[in-house]
This record gives C-alpha cells, structure tokens and sequence, in this order.
C-alpha cells in the first residue's frame, strides 16, 4: 500500500491529467448513450456527423500510440529512409476521402450497409464473402490490438513504474466501459478532442527531443558520426524491399481498414467528405513531420546502444533534462490518449463484425435490443482476448501494424475499389481474391527481395479482375441501381 501512495505522490501530475481525461470520456460516453436510439446510431453515428469532427476522428483512430511510440522511434534503427512515411500518408489519407469516401457513403446508404463484411456481402450478393470478410477483420485487428496494447503497457512501465501487466488491465477497464456505452458516437467525440491533444504533444515531443539534441543542427553531427552515418543511406538500417513492404502495409490500411472506413458510413453528406479531407490530411503531415524524425534526435540524447526502437520514446520520457516534469507528464497522457483512440475504434469494428456478420446472420433477430446488448458483450470479449495476447506479445510494434495493414491490404483491396468502381464482380471473384491474398502473403518466399504484401495485393487484384470477367456480372435491380447513381 505505500508503494501506491509513494507512487500517486511521485506522479500526481500525470493522475490529474489522466483523471480529467477519464471524466472527459465518461461525459462522452453518457451523450452518446443517450443519443443512440438504434442499432445504425450504434454503429456508425446514424449517418449523420459532420466533416470537422470525422476529419479529426480519421486522424486520431489511425494514430495510436503504433505511431507516437512506433512510428517515432523507428527512425533510430532505419534512418532518413524512413522518413518516407509521411508522403505514404498523405498520400493514402487523400486517396482515401477523394476516391473511397464518396461512393463508400453512397453505396452502403443504398444497400443499409453498417459494417464493412455486410458491404461486401450485400455488394456481391455473398454470404460466404461476408462470413470471410468477417473473420479476416477479427484476426487482422488482434494483431492490431495487441500492438497498441504493448506500446502502452511500455509507456506506463518506464515512465512511472506500474508494472507492464497491471497497465494493460487498467487500460482494458477504461476502454471497455465509455465503448460499450456510448458506442460509434462517443468513440468519434472522444477522438477528436484526442486528435487536438495529440497535435500538441507531437509538438511538445519534436521541440523537447531537438532542444536535447543540441538543437536542428544535431542532425548534421549525427550524420557525420562514424556510428550513425549509415542511417543516412539506403539499406544503410533496413533493406528497401523491407523498408517499403512496411510503409504501404502501414498506411494502406486508411483506404481499406474498418476502423477507418466507418468514418465514411458516418458521413452526412458530400460536402462533409471534403471537410473531412481537408482536416485529416493537414493533421496527417503537421504531426508526422514533427514525429517521424525524433528517433534520429534520440540518438544525441539516449545513445547509440537502444535494441528496442519501442523503448525510444518511453527512454526519452523518463531522460533527466529533455522535458519539464509537467510536460513529460502531458506527453504520457496525450499518449495514453493515442491509444485509447485506436482501442475503441477497433474495438467497435470487431464487436459490430461479430455480431452482425457472423452471429446475426447465422441466427438473425429482429430486436436492435438484443443487437446492441450483444455488440457490448463482444466488444468486452475482444479487449479480454487482445488484453491477454498483450501480456506477452509475438512481435514488435511496427511488425504487427504492418501485419494488420498487409492482411487487409491484401483481401479487401480489390474487393472494396473495384467493387465500388466496376460493375462487375462476384462472389467467385471476391472470394478468389481473398483466398490468394491469404496464401501469397502467408508463404511468400522471397520477403527479403520483395515484401509479401506487394505479391499479395497484385495476386488478390489479378485474381479479382480475371473471374470477374471470366463470370457474368451481377445484374439485380439493386446492383445496377448503385451503378446508375452518380
């Protein structure tokens, strides 16, 4: 017990922050369980939020602490190539809103489409497809959620002592209660003011790691050192097939991931869809230019012998002299914050996939009652799952992103583009893409020459293009009426 008091003294900044940010998710989780009337108000807002909020929300759910904790360390190990991420994000962030979010929102108001499986099963008339289409966001998105898990249970560990498997419980407590209360609703309020806090501590974060640094002209010493100098050139840290494998598996999944896709479900109207692209791609390149570099800083501040690009900014938190302790403080919290953004959203797909695509549709209820009690239970039963997985997780933080990326990269690609683009396509088509997206990307033999998710994703299209021109096309009313709207 004195421990704990030592503890709360030692950190009370950072219990005050978290404490405000609680309440803060508590007050959201209320107004979104009192505003949410059907199943639709569950899932995705009703249809009926608006660009500014979903913008902030896209940003924020993408950037968990994979990225404040992930992303900005692994420049340490791989160098200025890594850099490169940023223009991979912008660029998939305006793919995304210009060429996904318009017939997106469209195509599954037209069909009464909540969740991505049901898209795919109701736009290619499959309910094998919509049973695969299910599983594959299940398993892709533990992957996903373990990740995020780790790099907070790393936060909380170094930065104030609580031990790594008590943090992700807290963690899965917090989460769990203001999703399964306040559903889609609450989850997008909560995002945005997380995206606004973490624009700030990626401010906070770049200024704090340079100033330690020596300031900007720290990177041409680092540049100069015998010991970094190869983090300055290509394959220098990581090999270029591997290098860009992880960049497209990392931020391809904005077009094709759930999460990110319900944003687009939620959206009012086309004019939203703008405002969205607007705000998400300027959060998208301020606060990753300012992230992506920290990890060549670092190595000013912390030294040359980190094994663990994870342990990067965690080590820089708790490093005497690179932040005032309230700023520190701020950082974590922003940080926790990070993750939260990402745990719920996921969390809410998981759960809506479950109990729509799998049980639903096996034993079909017409009482959105029953639905949403039972999208609940999910949603604890994921976080138990993905919270276990965690206390001794299979991989780094950036490798199980990129896996999650590359699995949905690969099935739902083709599915989603072409089939809101092309009139043809099946369920053989879409089917037969999933199949040889899993294959390719599961036994590939040449990963060190070219990264799996690049055969795969060509396969899967490849695939996808040649039966669906092989086999006739759907040509029920409501298919062809979706073609027919502009």
């Amino acid at each position: 017990m004195n421990l704990i008091f030592e503890n709360i003294q030692e950190f009370w900044i950072v219990y005050l922050f978290l404490l405000m940010y609680t309440l803060l998710m508590a007050h959201h989780a209320y107004g979104g369980h009192k505003q949410t009337r059907k199943i639709s108000d569950y899932y995705i807002g009703g249809r009926k939020m608006g660009g500014l909020i979903l913008g902030l929300s896209f940003f924020a759910t993408y950037s968990s602490t994979n990225s404040f904790v992930g992303f900005s360390g692994q420049a340490y190990s791989w160098g200025t190539p890594w850099f490169l991420l940023v223009p991979f994000l912008v660029g998939f962030s305006l793919f995304s809103w210009m060429v996904v979010a318009p017939r997106l929102r469209s195509f599954t108001q037209l069909l009464d489409s909540l969740t991505i499986p049901d898209f795919i099963g109701f736009r290619f008339e499959s309910k094998t497809a919509r049973i695969m289409a299910s599983f594959i966001v299940i398993f892709a998105s533990l992957f996903y959620m373990t990740a995020v898990f780790k790099g907070i249970g790393n936060l909380l560990e170094t930065f104030m002592d609580i031990p790594y498997k008590l943090a992700i419980i807290v963690i899965f407590f917090i989460v769990v209660a203001y999703t399964a209360t306040g559903g889609f609703i609450s989850v997008v309020k909560t995002d945005a003011v997380q995206g606004i806090i973490m624009s700030i501590a990626a401010v906070l974060l770049f200024i704090g790691t340079v100033n330690a640094a020596g300031g900007l002209g720290s990177f041409m010493e680092i540049r100069e050192t015998s010991t970094t100098s190869h983090l300055f050139t290509w394959n220098g840290g990581v090999a270029l097939p591997t290098l860009f494998g992880v960049l497209v598996s990392a931020t391809i999944k904005m077009a094709v991931e759930p999460r990110q896709l319900a944003r687009f479900y939620a959206l009012d109207g086309t004019s939203d869809a703008r405002k969205g692209m607007m705000v998400s791609t300027l959060a998208f390149t301020s606060v990753y230019f300012l992230l992506v570099p920290i990890g060549i800083f670092a190595h000013k501040v912390i030294g040359d012998n980190l094994t663990d690009t994870d342990l990067v900014v965690p080590t820089l938190l708790v490093t005497e002299g690179v932040f005032f302790p309230v700023v520190s403080s701020f950082l974590l919290v922003a940080m926790v914050a990070a993750a939260m953004s990402s745990l719920d959203s996921v969390l809410l797909v998981m759960a809506s996939t479950a109990e729509r695509d799998i049980r639903g549709l096996l034993w079909p209820t017409d009482s959105d009652k029953k639905t949403l009690k039972a999208t609940k239970l999910y949603v604890v039963i994921f976080a138990a799952i993905t919270a276990g997985i965690a206390l001794n997780p299979p991989g780094s933080i950036v490798g199980l992103t990129a896996l999650s990326g590359s699995m949905y990269a690969a099935c739902f690609l083709p599915s989603i583009v072409f089939g809101l683009y092309w009139n043809r396509g099946n369920s053989s088509s879409v089917i037969g893409s999933f199949l040889i997206g899993l294959l390719v990307l599961s036994f590939w033999p040449w990963s060190e020459y070219l990264h799996q998710v690049f055969p795969a994703v060509i396969g899967s299209s490849l695939v996808y293009v040649l039966v669906a021109s092989l086999s006739a096309k759907i040509e029920t009313e409501r298919i062809t009426q979706l073609f027919e709207v502009k």
